[in-house]
């Protein structure tokens, strides 16, 4: 049964370009105290990553990719109307763990560009 209580999780995702024009991906606490963008999961929660965009090329959170997409760790995605908040719903009732990968859009050309995997690792407390 879930924990109706659950749990949040926030991180800001900081994309810079590198002097050749190659993404530069970020991931920090609340208090910009540098994080790999990972987390643990023990309980219902809900994982947030807020993007701030700093390539000045307009990008916008589109999805997130799972090469494992049927495994029941991440139940759900929830994008902001604006794209710059993404929100992973995780009920907890599957143990194990899972990698993904933002995928951005811009609006400089229509080609989407693909993040560096965080993973959700799944603990549940059962």
């Amino acid at each position: 049964m879930s924990n109706t209580q659950g749990q949040a999780t926030f991180f800001n995702l900081t994309v810079t370009l590198s002097e050749k024009e190659v993404p530069v991906f970020t991931y920090t606490n609340l208090d910009d105290s540098p994080v790999c963008g990972n987390v643990v999961v023990s309980q219902y929660s809900t994982i947030s990553y807020q993007l701030i965009d700093k390539t000045g090329k307009g990008l916008k959170f589109v999805g997130a990719a799972f090469t494992t997409p049927f495994d029941k760790i991440i139940d759900a995605i929830t994008i902001s109307s604006d794209g710059t908040l993404i929100q992973l719903t995780d009920l907890d009732e599957t143990p194990g763990d899972t990698g993904f990968q933002f995928v951005l859009s811009n609006t400089c050309n229509s080609l989407q560009m693909l993040s560096p995997d965080p993973q959700i690792v799944n603990h549940p407390n059962n």
